[in-house]
């Protein structure tokens, strides 16, 4: 799933591959897919998009753009996959949206559960991605302890960690995924409630969450996830699928998983005490 070391990465991957390249053909879904979300009806995305070129990328909590001419804009968001493919490479077999660039080169677009795939021009005027474009990331500078103490404080007491930091878009693209190594790093456990942090507590929070999601992003993303190129990213994972059961690498007790707040957790009980 998107969230911010992967937006970040796919775009500065994109901004490499696709900078200058100008489309040629635009190809539909071969397979339709219910919960694949477009900006009305994917078959005008042709005459949209046909002969513009990209200009530039950026990446933004769990969105992705690429910046076309004439103002014209596609994003990615959240359950999107996009895959870049060379001249001469076979497309896959089942795609929600197929782009083929002047050079021969195609990038495809799928989604697993649930995803957009928007192509606009000018405003896209959907909340979620302008909080998202709006917002200010844990790795820029201006997202200081101040800042983070003001979402902080301004959570409701019996909010969990989770809930805190991965509910309600507070940090954009801060998700399910990247939270477990955080609260990991920070020595708190999940389910643990923001009235039972301390400030010692709380400014550890800040800075596993500063320093792992540089260390995600830096690293080219998660391991669990695929770059633009369909690479896994370089940080290994110290909480997530790939760990489940393993010996924790702090204490050696067993990593476990929970189901919680319509998703799972991870977590090791010996560091992470409730």
């Amino acid at each position: 799933m998107l969230e911010i070391p992967e937006s970040k990465t796919i775009s500065r991957q994109a901004c490499t591959s696709l900078m200058g390249k100008t489309i040629s053909e635009v190809f539909t879904a071969t397979h339709k897919h219910k919960f694949a979300f477009f900006n009305g009806d994917p078959a005008g995305y042709e005459k949209l998009l046909k002969g513009r070129k990209v200009k530039s990328t950026k990446g933004h909590g769990m969105f992705v753009d690429i910046y076309f001419d004439e103002d014209i804009c596609m994003t990615i968001s959240e359950g999107t996959n996009i895959r870049y493919y060379t001249s001469t490479e076979p497309p896959p077999e089942k795609y929600q949206l197929l782009i083929i660039f002047d050079d021969g080169s195609f990038t495809a677009f799928t989604v697993a559960m649930y995803g957009g795939i928007w192509a606009f021009k000018g405003v896209f005027d959907n909340p979620y991605y302008q909080g998202s474009l709006n917002s200010i990331s844990p790795l820029e500078e201006e997202f200081d302890k101040p800042y983070f103490d003001n979402i902080f404080n301004n959570a409701t007491k019996n909010l969990s960690m989770k809930a805190l930091l991965a509910t309600k878009q507070r940090i954009p693209g801060l998700g399910n995924g990247v939270l477990h190594d955080i609260l990991f790093n920070a020595h708190l456990h999940p389910k643990r409630k923001k009235s039972a942090v301390n400030d010692s507590q709380k400014a550890e929070l800040f800075n596993s969450l500063k320093v792992t999601l540089k260390t995600m992003t830096d690293s080219g993303g998660r391991n669990t996830e695929r770059d633009l190129y369909g690479n896994f990213g370089g940080y290994e994972t110290i909480l997530s699928k790939n760990t489940l059961k393993n010996p924790c690498p702090n204490c050696g007790d067993t990593i476990v998983k929970e189901a919680y707040l319509g998703g799972a957790v991870y977590y090791c009980p010996g560091c992470q005490p409730l």
